[in-house]
């Protein structure tokens, strides 16, 4: 079976597809990953990687879209915009995307698409082709809400190759603990990929006093450093090791005694010995820290950020907060309150209950 993988040209949305494909190659189906960008590192994983958005640049398609509608640009910089912003963005980017992919799939012929919500350029391919698409989601939203956000942008891209609609997906996958979030499809484990990057020997094992963890979003733009300034603020006053994951020079600059940093690490291989994780609010960072048992802090933002964030806080299983409010006192009650920890640790078991992605390759070559 031949299997296109379809994602924008972002890394936190390429990244989430990789566990699957990968599974799908290592069981001798022949997968090529359609993306661009800097989420052409999915080539790391081994993966055969076509670069449909040469020259991509984000920040310009959200300059442009945003111009057109401030109202929801300013809803999108609070969070609150739900998915009017994305249909906006990734309604555009669908639309430069569409005819590269479509050509890409009419060469290759596939025999199964599987696209992520904010690629329905993919569904677009596997509709022009008669072939099955799947679509696996890599946010917290309801992927179907996100898909029709997206699709109700792309009406001239549509009629370009002969669709009056997209018809609906052979199947869907959900890796959102239905605890968490609600999304419609096969259940299938959310399994961490982070790309390359060496993780040091002393990040394997607990240190001497609780370690934080503390990350930044993969996006440049606005509320790109996340919590990262307030925690180094606060850090001194924190009985706490601090790892700064991939800061930027700002935030690296005059640390106290108790703040490392380090680069670009496979984070799922260091949360296991962390006792917390701090994070901008994206979905990949969320669904990490849940799936090893761990309390997070999660900062409101841009996007889908704020939506995440109190997800998290709805469950339980950590905090939602503006990074101004990040404080040692809050930092602390991440490492010391037993209800935080209990309930990630009952969101990672159900996690660990779902399907791992191996399980899922047979249901998906039946479709074909």
């Amino acid at each position: 079976m031949r299997v296109l993988v379809v994602s924008a040209p972002l890394v936190g949305h390429v990244f989430p597809l990789v566990p699957l494909a990968v599974a799908l190659r290592d069981a001798g189906h022949d997968v090529l990953v359609a993306t661009g960008g800097g989420a052409m590192a999915a080539a790391d994983a081994g993966l055969a990687v076509h670069d449909v958005a040469p020259g991509f640049e984000f920040g310009r398609i959200a300059r442009r879209v945003f111009a057109r509608h401030p109202l929801i640009a300013r809803a999108e910089m609070a969070g609150t915009a739900g998915t009017r912003g994305a249909g906006l963005l990734f309604g555009a980017l669908n639309d430069q995307l569409t005819d590269p992919v479509v050509a890409l799939a009419t060469e290759w012929r596939p025999d199964l698409v599987v696209h992520e919500p904010f690629a329905v350029a993919g569904a677009v391919a596997a509709a022009r082709l008669d072939l099955p698409a799947v679509r696996q989601e890599n946010a917290l939203f309801d992927g179907q809400d996100l898909a029709r956000a997206t699709t109700a942008r792309l009406g001239a891209a549509l009629r370009r190759h002969g669709l009056a609609e997209l018809p609906p997906p052979a199947a869907a996958l959900a890796v959102a603990p239905p605890s968490v979030a609600a999304q419609h499809g096969w259940p299938m484990r959310y399994t961490s990929y982070v790309g390359g990057g060496e993780l040091p020997a002393w990040l394997r094992e607990p240190g001497e006093r609780p370690r934080i963890l503390v990350t930044r979003s993969t996006l440049t733009g606005p509320g790109d450093r996340g919590p990262m300034p307030a925690v180094v603020a606060a850090a001194a006053q924190v009985d706490a090791e601090i790892v700064l994951v991939r800061p930027d020079g700002r935030s690296a600059r005059s640390l106290p005694a108790n703040v490392r940093v380090v680069d670009w690490i496979p984070l799922d291989e260091a949360l296991p010995a962390s006792a917390a994780l701090v994070h901008h609010g994206g979905a990949g960072s969320v669904l990490g820290a849940l799936a090893a048992g761990l309390p997070q802090l999660a900062t409101v933002g841009p996007g889908d950020r704020r939506h995440n964030a109190e997800l998290v806080a709805r469950r339980g299983a950590g905090l939602a907060l503006r990074p101004a409010d990040i404080t040692a006192r809050t930092l602390t009650r991440l490492l010391t309150d037993e209800s935080l920890r209990a309930a990630a640790a009952q969101v990672s078991q159900e996690i660990a209950a779902m399907p791992p992605p191996t399980a899922v390759v047979a249901r998906l070559a039946a479709l074909v």
